[in-house]
């Protein structure tokens, strides 16, 4: 029996505070899903993304936080030399319900001097209506169809694995971390995962973007 948890998929009524966001894309009727990952790039963890899905020639999104573009900035590079999409994740990874609405707008402004995109995710998913209403005006929000929750200690790697094997639908919008607190399950499921979608018959695709009209 599949075991749910409310975290892979968040329930309608949460989706439906927010219906102008993309959480899952119209490839409805097509087994076509899209790999997103969320909080680098760090050089501990991204490298080995990036291989891996070079091998197995994957394009993907990745959600980054300026900061961490801004101390890595070779593996920015890599990513984009790589052909995949990116997107802004603030520059401090903020939560937008912790935070003031001005400040949070000049932390999305500060990492989109490093990331040029207009593509957004809110750290944790969570972000204000307001903040909602402002910042799409100038990005498109992506939120997801499914996460992995890669990122939980207190889960094994098997249960990563399940959450998408069980869950996955034509159009999934798919997130993981390439962050030291996802490495360990990352590792184990991400490799199982893909190869278990490829049987199924799934492609994958990046989620297109355009670069900012106002980036440096």
């Amino acid at each position: 029996m599949k075991r749910f948890d409310p975290r892979v998929r968040l329930p309608g009524f949460i989706t439906s505070l927010f219906k102008d966001a993309v959480w899952r894309l119209d490839e409805v009727n097509e087994r076509v899903v899209y790999l997103t990952f969320d909080d680098g790039p760090i050089p501990e963890v991204t490298p080995w993304v990036l291989d891996l899905l070079w091998k197995e020639d994957i394009q993907a999104t990745f959600f980054c936080v300026g900061e961490n573009v801004m101390k890595h900035p070779e593996v920015y590079k890599r990513i984009l030399a790589n052909g995949h999409s990116v997107g802004n994740h603030t520059f401090n990874h903020w939560q937008g319900l912790k935070r003031k609405d001005q400040d949070y707008y000049r932390n999305v402004e500060k990492a989109g001097i490093y990331i040029d995109s207009d593509l957004f995710r809110p750290p944790h998913g969570w972000l204000k209506r307001s903040q909602f209403r402002h910042l799409k005006r100038q990005f498109r929000i992506i939120m997801w169809d499914l996460i992995s929750c890669d990122y939980d200690a207190r889960i094994k790697p098997e249960r990563v694995y399940r959450n998408i094997t069980d869950f996955v639908r034509p159009g999934s919008v798919i997130t993981f971390h390439d962050s030291i607190k996802a490495k360990s399950n990352l590792e184990e499921s991400l490799p199982r995962a893909i190869r278990w979608m490829k049987e199924q018959g799934y492609r994958f695709e990046a989620i297109p973007y355009n670069k900012q009209i106002n980036s440096r």
